[in-house]
């Protein structure tokens, strides 16, 4: 089974490489982020008929997650990451698809930084890893995959100064992350290949694709009941080199059923 995870930035503006995308890798479930649609403006229709079904949550201009499963429908346990009643922001979807619990995660880039937003971006980290440590003692198959915004390590960005401040490579949320894997959790993209960069975002900004300077914010990582099942991991490079690209490739994991 080839579990997937792609910031679409936009489904709709991007509908149609999302749909090449499908039609050639023919991922059975397949992670979404950014939607930037709201909930009634989702291409259910058109990804049926790619032979997708799908759960998702939207928001106005920005976010929106969604969960894609292949010739059948995801079964929707949780629309919301737990822990503050009052945020609105539709970053996290779960789904159980073919026995594997599927979690699907938008978090806050967190720039400018310091200031607000890279405090709900901590903020918003912390119920993570308090919702993963409860999902792992489950003992249950999840994957929980997304855009973490997070450069775990120096290996995971390309050699620049310029990005130091950055929300993205601070320590802080590297240590969080950092944390969130001691709970158990394996990060597919690395143990696959332990070395080399992974980049699976490269911004629009200065040819950073041409120039291939890229960074690695999409991550899968497994409970130990689905690590021992890894047969391969990868990342979609070509998918960024389309026309009407996101700045995001999709990254992948293969399991053995």
């Amino acid at each position: 089974m080839k579990i997937a995870t792609f910031n679409i930035n936009n489904i709709n503006k991007r509908l149609a490489n999302l749909l090449h995308w499908l039609e050639r890798e023919k991922p059975e479930v397949v992670c979404l982020q950014e939607l930037k649609t709201e909930q009634h403006g989702f291409p259910a229709d058109a990804l049926r008929s790619a032979g997708y079904e799908a759960v998702w949550v939207g928001e106005r201009s920005w976010n929106g997650v969604a969960i894609l499963a292949r010739g059948q429908m995801p079964i929707l346990t949780r629309s919301e990451l737990p822990g503050d009643d009052h945020d609105r922001q539709a970053r996290y979807l779960e789904a159980a698809v073919r026995g594997v619990l599927i979690a699907c995660i938008y978090l806050p880039n967190g720039n400018p930084q310091p200031g607000p937003k890279f405090a709900y971006k901590l903020a918003w980290f912390e119920r993570l890893i308090t919702h993963a440590n409860d999902l792992i003692t489950a003992r249950v198959p999840i994957v929980l995959a997304g855009d973490y915004n997070v450069v775990p390590t120096p290996q995971d960005i390309y050699p620049t100064r310029s990005l130091d401040k950055n929300a993205l490579v601070q320590p802080a949320s590297r240590e969080a992350f950092q944390r969130l894997l001691c709970q158990g959790w394996t990060d597919a993209l690395r143990r696959v290949h332990p070395a080399g960069p992974l980049w699976t975002f490269w911004d629009y900004k200065s040819d950073r694709w041409l120039a291939d300077k890229g960074m690695r914010l999409d991550h899968l990582l497994l409970s130990p009941q689905v690590a021992t099942r890894l047969i391969d991991a990868g990342i979609d490079r070509w998918v960024r080199g389309e026309d009407n690209a996101s700045d995001h490739a999709p990254a992948w994991i293969t399991l053995k059923m």
